[in-house]
């Protein structure tokens, strides 16, 4: 199955239907069912002590499944989050910006399935792992 949208497309859609975050997030690879994404960590996305908050993580995660399922299906804006389950591993760097390796598992006509490990910039192992299921929109 081809790429239905490209990276410059998934950054325009998340720019035009997300201004609220588009600025934070960087799509630096896209194959099919794959996605890399960059979260720009500020001083917002700090908890006491100085490392990321697991909320952060959880965005990130969301966001790159999200993106995943885009890319293959198209601009539905209204695709939804409908399970998550994420697991934090070990502390963050402190100030270092966060990276999704997502995979979609499964793309079907109703629900897609996909996994995303997180890393800090220049970490060998994840931060944390979340597997998320989307809500496709039927087609009309």
């Amino acid at each position: 199955m081809a790429l239905a949208m490209d990276k410059e497309a998934l950054q325009a859609f998340l720019a035009t239907e997300f201004p609220q975050v588009a600025d934070i997030f960087r799509i630096e690879e896209l194959g099919e069912g794959t996605v890399r994404v960059r979260l720009l960590v500020t001083e917002q996305h700090l908890r006491p002590g100085g490392t990321v908050s697991g909320p952060t993580m959880f965005s990130l995660a969301d966001v790159g499944v999200y993106l995943a399922v885009l890319a293959m299906i198209g601009p539905k804006a209204l695709a939804v989050t409908t399970n998550c389950s994420i697991d934090f591993m070990r502390k963050p760097v402190a100030g270092a910006d966060l990276i999704g390796h997502t995979t979609l598992l499964k793309l079907g006509r109703a629900l897609a399935v996909g996994d995303c490990l997180i890393y800090s910039e220049g970490g060998d192992k994840p931060v944390a792992r979340a597997t998320l299921t989307y809500s496709i929109p039927p087609e009309r």
